[in-house]
């Protein structure tokens, strides 16, 4: 099961790189993705079942090419492997089904048309914003800190998510975790249009592996706060150049305020339930 896990984990990141890089089937790259991600936490939630340790270690994801098929190649024989793995799984329910999407994945997969791609050009520049060099230079910086932050915290949201039977704390994690999935997809877009996309490193298990929740919740809340300053900084720096690209940031900011507050409530909540001052 741990195999089967790790393979789901990567090709479920290449999928969605692979949705950041194209523009004619982006769709469909997201659709894969997102089920991916969930055969993912269910054959978690099977580990955790049975007892199994695990992390969320991976192996390399590499994403760099000129031409679409390729990486679809790579993730049809990444998908083919996982089918081969899934005899290990004790859940047949859950191998039959990762089986028959994986099925009609590949079908898709095989039938679409390929793409010069432009995500790794290096070129620093997105069609219809005009920027100068000293927000291009922000931008870009931002775009790589905070994609491989929220694809951090999608890990650790599940993580937690996926070792808590509180149904209060749940619900939280579980919008937390859908909040960062969707401004990963964002920020991945822009760092494919600006010609620098780039695979997130792995996360050390000692981020996510949380033992002092309150801690945990504590040092989130600061975290988001210094967010918010970055994302408010790069909407002034860009502001001069572009309205509208400052306006996203605003918008992407202003999202933190509510990550804050649901923090803020899982963290009281957590205390008063395990009697925590």
């Amino acid at each position: 099961m741990k195999t089967v896990m790790i393979k789901v984990h990567e090709v479920w990141l290449e999928m969605l790189m692979a949705g950041f890089m194209s523009n004619q089937h982006k769709r469909e790259f997201f659709d894969f993705a997102d089920i991916l991600f969930r055969h993912f936490t269910w054959i978690e939630d099977g580990m955790i079942r049975a007892g199994e340790e695990y992390s969320y270690d991976r192996g390399a994801v590499p994403i760099k090419v000129e031409h679409l098929n390729i990486l679809i190649k790579d993730i049809e024989v990444r998908l083919s492997d996982i089918e081969l793995q899934l005899m290990s799984l004790e859940d047949r329910a859950l191998a039959s089904r990762v089986d028959s999407d994986i099925k009609y994945m590949i079908n898709v997969l095989t039938q679409m048309s390929d793409e010069v791609i432009s995500a790794f050009s290096m070129n620093r520049v997105m069609e219809g914003y005009s920027l100068s060099n000293e927000a291009r230079d922000a931008l870009t910086l931002f775009l790589f800190e905070e994609s491989y932050k929220e694809y951090e915290l999608v890990l650790i949201y599940n993580y937690l998510k996926a070792h808590s039977k509180d149904a209060y704390m749940n619900r939280i994690f579980q919008i937390l975790i859908d909040e960062s999935m969707f401004h990963l997809k964002c920020f991945g877009d822009m760092q494919a249009k600006m010609g620098i996309l780039a695979t997130p490193r792995v996360v050390m298990k000692e981020l996510y592996q949380v033992e002092d929740v309150v801690k945990f919740l504590k040092d989130g809340i600061d975290e988001e706060i210094l967010a918010k300053e970055e994302c408010k900084k790069l909407a002034e720096a860009v502001s001069k150049d572009n309205k509208e690209l400052a306006k996203f940031f605003d918008f992407i900011n202003n999202q933190e305020n509510y990550h804050i507050a649901l923090m803020e409530d899982a963290l009281k909540h957590y205390q008063e339930v395990n009697g925590i001052e």
